[in-house]
């Protein structure tokens, strides 16, 4: 038989205590050690001990006791809180035609934003690389410090991603597939670097700073020039085997359809995103007299708005198309909320009452209330902010380990 290494085991539930304890204390805002053991299920005396270590380390820090008395002893209880300065992190969105820069402190607040156009709309891995390492340093510049200050990058990728490993499978925005774009970035930056795609990063920021922050089991989903996904079940972004569990914008809804900028045909996005209902409104010419390279998803609505029946008819499809989309992920998932978030829901046609009528009645009918659907519109920041999430966890874990290894 097997041996089991049992100090190993240990460390290990120790290392877990200290990921819950903390990751509680973010998402509470402050709490006392004694709610903190409640939440958690670890006990008083292991919750004491482990934010001893947290506090010694520099990660939280005690705040001014409430007026609240602790029941047992008749005074009142210390609060703990995230430390907000123990650690800058950055996140960077590659977007269509752009980057977004965000550095956060540790508690989430935002230090500084920067923006820089793309060069290309697609750039080759150096390139790419280049250009990051370039953004981050200006942005770090412009809040008046030093990228060595900064304590983790996490970068935004549309594509298919290995997030553990950093890897992009296919992207968009690059000219070429397979490529280790984490090592490359780090060859060139002196800080870890955390790289996902950019709708599981949007996902981790509404966790964190937006509407998912209480609950457990939801579904984000974006749509800019391409349609992402983000799956957070019990509380943890679900990424698949392969990394691409969440792709919703490549999910068939017609047998040899429209062309897919990921090379296949009838995917969702082709017929939904803003590259889609340009391509249709060119075949059409609903944007007749328009240079296509200037052409907008913005006078596309316009025309919409002010009448033009060819111009609806392309929204009307994207609607329909959007509402089968929906109803297949209610269909598999059963979700608490979705999402609808970024600057698209701007376009009320994604989000029309005959849309969510639609999925409602192509969902399963059982004797229950539906998935709440709700509406975030934001900006590219919120791009950012979700990178700078991943950049943040990420940094987390190598300071949690820092003092197992010392332990």
């Amino acid at each position: 038989m097997a041996r089991i290494d049992r100090a190993s085991t240990a460390t290990d539930q120790r290392e877990s205590g200290r990921q819950k304890v903390i990751s509680t204390i973010r998402k509470s805002g402050q709490i006392a050690r004694i709610d903190i053991a409640q939440k958690t299920g670890v006990s008083p005396a292991t919750v004491t001990s482990i934010t001893s270590e947290l506090l010694k380390a520099g990660l939280i820090e005690e705040i001014a006791p409430d007026s609240k008395p602790d029941s047992r002893r008749g005074r009142p209880r210390v609060a703990l809180k995230i430390r907000g300065d123990a650690h800058i992190v950055a996140g960077l969105k590659v977007a269509n035609r752009n980057v977004m820069v965000a550095l956060i402190d540790f508690e989430g607040n935002t230090v500084s934003e920067y923006t820089a156009a793309l060069p290309a709309s697609k750039l080759s891995p150096d390139d790419m690389a280049g250009f990051i390492e370039t953004s981050v340093r200006a942005a770090a510049q412009e809040a008046d410090m030093d990228v060595s200050q900064i304590s983790g990058l996490g970068i935004g990728v549309a594509g298919i991603i290995d997030a553990p490993r950093g890897f992009v499978y296919w992207s968009p925005s690059m000219t070429e597939r397979n490529v280790g774009l984490r090592d490359l970035v780090e060859a060139r930056l002196p800080l870890p670097v955390f790289i996902d795609n950019d709708a599981n990063l949007v996902a981790m920021a509404e966790q964190l700073f937006g509407m998912g922050k209480t609950v457990s089991d939801f579904i984000v989903v974006t749509i800019e020039h391409g349609v992402g996904m983000g799956i957070v079940i019990d509380n943890a972004l679900y990424r698949g085997t392969r990394g691409c569990g969440a792709e919703f914008g490549h999910t068939k809804v017609h047998l040899d359809g429209a062309l897919c900028r990921c090379g296949q045909r009838g995917c969702l996005e082709a017929y939904v995103a803003d590259y889609a209902l340009l391509r249709e409104a060119s075949i059409t010419g609903s944007l007749s007299g328009q240079d296509p390279e200037n052409a907008t998803l913005d006078m596309l609505f316009r025309k919409a708005k002010s009448g033009d029946t060819t111009a609806q008819s392309i929204f009307h499809r994207a609607g329909r198309m959007f509402a089968m989309g929906l109803a297949n992920i209610v269909n598999i998932f059963d979700p608490e909320l979705i999402i609808l978030s970024g600057e698209r829901m701007q376009f009320d046609y994604l989000y029309a009452d005959e849309v969510l009528e639609a999925m409602k009645a192509a969902v399963i009918q059982v004797d229950a209330p539906l998935p709440e659907v709700r509406i975030h519109k934001w900006g590219d920041l919120m791009w950012a902010k979700g990178a700078a999430a991943f950049a943040m966890d990420g940094v987390t874990d190598l300071a949690i380990r820092k003092i197992t290894d010392a332990a």
